[in-house]
């Protein structure tokens, strides 16, 4: 399998993608303060599931997947101040939850799925 055939590598880079578009619209302080903050926090989803990918060893992919799932939580929490601090809407802060919980529920069963392949692994 490859990095690109993953559900939660593409759906993490997606979200990166539209949090981008939406923050270079921002004025400076905005940009300068959560932006880069909340840029940094969900490109990190990506980077870290895609690192996580690329080690031989179980536990070293699953240690890297708990970092996404971290980052994941930490852009839920920056988007929150984007809402409460009117720079994004009502429909885009929804829309980016409800991602978030999607892919932090694929991300779950993904690190799930890697734990049964080592139990695989070891039984055979």
């Amino acid at each position: 399998m490859k990095l690109e055939e993953l559900t939660v590598y593409n759906l993490s880079m997606d979200l990166g993608e539209q949090v981008w578009k939406i923050v270079l619209e921002w004025e400076k302080l905005s940009k300068e303060t959560i932006g880069k903050q909340l840029i940094r926090s969900v490109d990190s989803v990506a980077a870290n599931i895609s690192e996580g990918f690329g080690r031989y060893h179980y536990s070293e992919s699953n240690h890297f997947n708990y970092y996404a799932r971290g980052s994941l939580y930490e852009t839920k929490t920056w988007l929150t101040k984007a809402y409460n601090r009117n720079l994004i809407d009502d429909n885009q802060f929804n829309m980016f939850i409800n991602e978030i919980n999607n892919l932090g529920v694929k991300l779950n069963n993904y690190i799930k799925s890697i734990g049964k392949q080592k139990q695989l692994k070891t039984t055979e």
